[in-house]
């Protein structure tokens, strides 16, 4: 797959990013593309609280990375994310850290879905509960054909607890969520495609993550981040308010070095050169 950059031969540049040493996770980037992959196969990349820890973590680093254009995240093999971990939630015990214990998870959704960058979901294999929840702080999600996703928390006397009964509604529409998380079943990818609940479905997730992360990045970084950011503020505020962000962040577009290299290409009838400021 992906590999990290080898700079030995290169001028050191002049930022130089720390990245931390991971143990649940690998990140990587190449291309623009930074790649977190999950790597607890064995555990189906169950979000224990270490992995959760490291996700905040990775997450920093991707906001400070200035190589990063689009971020994907996926997992090594039959699972994406299969959920959390049951036995860390069997020990909870109190309503108080029963509650610290969601709003840890819903944490460190929000700091993916607050990246700046383009963030996308490529779904290898299981994505449930906790995992789907994840998929859902993404901008975007590709499934592999054979990818099953789901909320299943009621059959456990839960609910999803990291943002699944907030986003999937926003997503999906209330019915279709409705539908989901009462009856707790695994969505096949083709169904959720058909749900709304993922964008594209491919027999190779990772690819086709590529090639719509490569489809993006063709356009300006800026506007890229601007668009990200009128969507996210307007929408759940009323209609004249959330239009009157977009005006706001409309505006802040036109004084950009991209915004006048796309419009002159555009005109001189040739590729833009965007440098993202």
């Amino acid at each position: 797959m992906a590999h990290e950059h080898d700079h030995s031969h290169e001028e050191v540049p002049a930022f130089a990013l720390e990245v931390p040493e991971f143990e649940f996770l690998r990140y990587e980037v190449a291309e623009g593309i930074a790649w977190v992959t999950f790597t607890r196969p064995k555990a189906l990349n169950a979000l224990a609280a270490d992995v959760l820890r490291e996700i905040a973590e990775v997450t920093e680093v991707i906001a400070e990375d200035p190589e990063v254009k689009v971020a994907v995240f996926t997992g090594e093999g039959k699972a994406f994310v299969a959920g959390a971990d049951i036995s860390e939630i069997n020990a909870l015990k109190d309503v108080f850290i029963g509650r610290e214990f969601a709003l840890a998870g819903q944490e460190v959704m929000n700091h993916i879905a607050a990246l700046p960058v383009p963030t996308i979901a490529a779904i290898n294999g299981y994505a449930l509960g906790g995992g789907l929840e994840l998929a859902l702080a993404c901008d975007l999600r590709v499934a592999a054909a054979k990818a099953k996703l789901g909320l299943p928390e009621v059959g456990l006397g839960l609910i999803p607890g990291f943002g699944g009964t907030q986003r999937l509604p926003r997503l999906v529409g209330v019915g279709r969520a409705f539908d989901l998380i009462l009856t707790g079943r695994h969505v096949p990818a083709e169904e959720a495609l058909a749900l709304g609940l993922v964008n594209r479905v491919a027999e190779d997730a990772v690819a086709a993550a590529r090639e719509l992360a490569q489809a993006i990045m063709k356009n300006s970084p800026v506007a890229l981040a601007l668009a990200k950011e009128a969507v996210a503020r307007g929408a759940d505020v009323p209609l004249p308010e959330a239009l009157e962000i977009e005006a706001d962040l409309f505006g802040m577009t036109v004084t950009t070095h991209d915004m006048r290299e796309g419009t002159a290409a555009f005109l001189e009838k040739r590729a833009p050169e965007f440098k993202g400021e």
